[in-house]
């Protein structure tokens, strides 16, 4: 697949993105109360994969510009270890994933993520570079570090464009 094209983004619901990763999302989430009442837990919303040796879990926070025109050119995975990505401004954003495996450009969806939603992708799932909607957007990201290198990249045989879905 070598030419250009365009792929509209769907809602980031935990069914559609179950192929890919876990939707970090308090609506449908089991929950409980802690701290005498005061506080309610959503307990467990995505697990964190650290595979290989030495393999430590860390959180950073990334701060992210739009992509500017907004056409995918490559894309990564990590096959060592999930990375999620929970936004901290409320700032919309879009992931764009194909399958673990053997990379196939024909595989690939987009996900438009609201600003009270975060995602996690797992451990050997094509993703694109981050893509926040909005200036300066800041992520808290769960990650591995470790032995082993934990990031490969494709260049994509030709640009995808993700088309906001129209309201």
């Amino acid at each position: 697949m070598s030419h250009a094209r365009t792929i509209v983004a769907e809602p980031l619901t935990r069914e559609a993105f179950a192929p890919f990763g876990e939707v970090i999302d308090t609506r449908g989430a089991d929950s409980f109360p802690i701290n005498q009442g005061r506080t309610e837990r959503f307990h467990a919303l995505a697990t964190v994969e650290l595979l290989g040796k030495d393999a430590q879990g860390i959180l950073s926070i990334f701060r992210g510009q739009p992509l500017s025109p907004l056409k995918i050119t490559l894309m990564e995975r990590h096959p060592l270890g999930s990375q999620a990505f929970v936004p901290m401004n409320n700032g919309a954003f879009l992931a764009v994933v194909a399958p673990p495996g053997e990379f196939d450009e024909s595989l690939v969806r987009v996900f438009l993520a609201g600003g009270n939603q975060g995602l996690s992708y797992r451990a050997g799932t094509w993703h694109a570079p981050l893509l926040p909607l909005d200036p300066n957007s800041d992520y808290l990201v769960v990650d591995r570090q470790g032995a082993g290198n934990n990031c490969d990249e494709i260049t994509l045989a030709g640009p995808i464009t993700p088309v906001l879905p129209s309201n």
